[in-house]
């Protein structure tokens, strides 16, 4: 079983995945009720990286707990909610601090924080100050995550 999936089954927060190729140094957000209003990186990020990301079983991990509708991904999870439709429920600010740091959100839960990089438990020495995914990462997921709305 893929590692973060069972740290995420267990109920863990945990950063001890791999991070991405480029640690970032976190750049400094703001959170304004149940959102991050404005991007990680000062411009919108590219929907086609961020599928690209969100169907890698190394890089963002998404797909082993969530499913979208018609995505080319074998195996999609269904441990978290179904993402088909996310852009109808949610704003690309909501979407940005859900994958930044879903605890200020929803304590308790069970989806990692894939950019916070305090407060953590059972990360690796050598993965401790490192974000999961880059700044860039981040907003190519919510770009990607934004475009998810029934067509019309």
């Amino acid at each position: 079983m893929n590692r973060l999936l069972g740290l995420a089954i267990l109920g863990c927060w945990t950063a001890s995945c791999a991070p991405s190729d480029t640690p970032d140094t976190p750049a400094i957000y703001t959170v304004v009720d149940d959102t991050i209003p404005a991007p990680l990186t000062g411009k919108t990020g590219d929907p086609d990286r961020g599928q690209a990301i969100f169907q890698d079983r190394e890089t963002g991990h998404c797909v082993l707990c969530h499913q979208i509708e018609g995505l080319p991904a074998e195996f999609q999870g269904d441990v978290g909610p179904d993402l088909t439709f996310v852009a109808e429920r949610l704003s690309p600010e909501q979407i940005r601090l859900r994958i930044v740091d879903y605890g200020q959100v929803l304590a308790d839960v069970t989806m990692p924080s894939y950019y916070r990089i305090h407060d953590l438990h059972q990360v690796g020495r050598e993965f401790e100050d490192q974000t999961v995914l880059t700044a860039d990462q981040i907003e190519d997921l919510v770009a990607f995550l934004s475009e998810q709305k029934e067509e019309e």
